[in-house]
């Protein structure tokens, strides 16, 4: 049975859900995954020649709810499949499905269920997990980081043009922005620029236009900036693409289209485009009124290039975000370079990026030509003054889970972090502690970025006081307020040697913002003894003794 495009939205809602109900095929148990649902809708779409016009995610996960959650509630994922699709409805609205891609949604993709702990037959060392990519690094942390984090930076500037002076500024008011603009940057609740911003803006809304390159961690309002400067630069009178962002991914395209949409919600008549994949279709020539384009290199390389629908060198600003991933995936390097030979001298070339090593500085030097200012993060070192460190000796795993049922049976703990060597490992401790009542959240290689995020925000919410990670997995990740950290095992490098760098790194999670932090050590042998020691000796720090079975001392250390 075909179906072409019914002008009656009601009508259509009703012949698409007697399609499926007569269809009677719905997405299985084992066929469920992240947007299993959205998937199977994009296919019967195709099965039954419906339009994107004439169908919407909305209105099938609207009648998925109404009508078919309620036969298979039974099901033990039947919460889950609900859950899915009322994020997807607030989170997607009216967007027609086109070939299946679609923004990401928040917590409320995952259950409990999905959440809980399932014992893993895994032996390999974390180290064999797959890798947590750069891109999912970054998407995690600006799904993790919806508002400005205060980081402990300090901004430092390697060369700038000396007839360019930068000042910084302590208000938006002081930038003498648009009043629309203005509006929009209030409405997002940003009330004073953060760090980077109060040196960065400055130079970015500069006359004449400055170059820059600049570091920055998600959360800091990096992002928020160079949109700020790409709607200021913009003249919405003239209907031709002026600033161009380039992103790595689909899905830190809509992250940034997002903040662009919402900062310019009070200028009228503004209009974006994303040259993404599954998009707007572009013919050959055709030329582009939109005045903002965000995309990926190799779209936004094939309209401007190929089929010319963009006419790089009328653009006015040009930005490159997360330049440290983009050069870690194959092509976007080569392609980024390329757009950037066919823009104009007087186009202000701005470069962001969460590292600045080599790697990053040289293909810098060959996208931001000139003598840009360049800003970096200058961290202060990690101090471990407030950080007790204590280590226990155990002879097997189950003594080291024995002695932290002893630690969290004497002391109140807040949040914890307990970070093991193996998959394995992982998924024995975390079943084990919610099988003593403790809620527990555990992380590891085989979840999708959005699972991931989802336990990472129950965690800093309150919702689980543990979370159990290997090294892979908590790759990326910086969640504040941890207040105990355990290494149930200790960090060592692929060949077992000490790791102090991941050592300070874990243990750098407690103890801030002058707060007192608890780190435990479990040593099970000498070798693990021989680990201890070395990280003892690098740092200079006493790592004292605790007798687990000595309840009073155990209690001392917490006061």
């Amino acid at each position: 049975m075909g179906l072409t495009k019914i002008s009656d939205p009601q009508m259509t809602h009703k012949v698409t859900a007697d399609l499926i109900t007569q269809e009677g095929t719905y997405p299985g148990r084992d066929e469920l995954d992240r947007f299993s649902c959205v998937q199977y809708a994009r296919s019967f779409t195709q099965r039954h020649n419906l339009t994107a016009t004439t169908f919407s995610v909305k209105r099938l996960t609207t009648w998925w709810e109404t009508t078919l959650v309620k036969k298979i509630m039974m099901e033990d994922w039947g919460a889950l499949v609900d859950k899915q699709e009322k994020t997807l409805v607030d989170k997607v609205g009216t967007l027609t499905i086109q070939q299946g891609h679609l923004p990401l949604g928040d917590e409320s993709t995952l259950s409990a269920a999905a959440v809980s702990v399932t014992p893993s037959n895994d032996t390999s060392a974390s180290e064999d997990e797959k890798e947590v990519s750069k891109e999912d690094q970054s998407l995690l942390q600006k799904l993790l980081r919806s508002k400005l984090v205060q980081a402990k930076t300090d901004i430092e500037i390697l060369r700038k043009d000396p007839n360019s002076p930068l000042h910084s500024v302590k208000s938006f008011e002081a930038l003498k922005l648009k009043p629309e603009l203005l509006k929009g940057v209030y409405a997002m609740g940003f009330n004073a620029p953060s760090k980077i911003q109060e040196t960065a803006l400055p130079a970015l809304l500069a006359e004449p236009p400055v170059n820059m390159i600049a570091q920055s961690q998600s959360g800091t309002g990096k992002t928020a900036a160079f949109v700020l400067t790409m709607l200021s630069r913009v003249d919405i009178s003239q209907n031709y693409p002026q600033c161009l962002c380039l992103a790595p991914t689909y899905e830190l395209a809509l992250q940034i289209g997002e903040v662009t949409e919402k900062m310019a919600k009070f200028m009228e008549d503004l209009k974006i485009r994303y040259a993404v994949r599954g998009g707007e279709r572009v013919t050959r020539d055709e030329q582009l009124t939109e005045h903002i384009i965000i995309g990926t290199p190799g779209t936004v390389m094939d309209w401007g290039l190929k089929l010319r629908a963009i006419r790089l060198e009328k653009i006015k600003v040009f930005v490159l975000d997360e330049a440290d991933v983009m050069i870690s995936m194959q092509g976007h390097q080569d392609q980024s370079t390329r757009i950037q030979k066919k823009l104009s001298s007087s186009c202000q070339m701005l470069l962001f990026s969460a590292t600045y090593d080599q790697t990053v500085m040289q293909f810098a030097q060959k996208i931001i030509p000139g003598d840009p200012v360049i800003i970096r993060l200058r961290r202060e070192e990690e101090s471990l003054d407030n950080i007790k460190q204590y280590y226990i000796e155990c002879n097997s795993k189950e003594e080291k889970f024995q002695a932290l049922c002893n630690i969290y049976g004497t002391i109140s703990i807040g949040q914890a972090m307990i970070f093991c060597h193996t998959k394995k490992t992982a998924s024995w401790l975390a079943e084990k502690m919610t099988a003593e009542h403790h809620t527990v959240g555990l992380l590891s290689g085989e979840l999708t970025i959005e699972q991931r995020a989802a336990i990472i925000k129950r965690f800093r919410d309150g919702k689980e006081k543990v979370l159990i990670t290997t090294n892979v997995s908590a790759r990326g990740i910086d969640v504040e307020m941890v207040t105990v950290v355990v290494n149930f095992d200790l960090p060592v490098t692929l060949d077992y040697k000490p790791d102090c760098e991941t050592y300070l790194h874990r243990i750098g999670r407690t103890g801030r913002f002058g707060k007192s932090g608890l780190a435990v050590n479990m040593v099970d042998g000498p070798r693990s003894m021989a680990i201890l020691k070395a990280i003892e000796k690098h740092f200079g720090r006493k790592i004292e003794r605790l007798d687990a079975d000595d309840l009073d001392e155990i209690e001392k250390i917490a006061s």
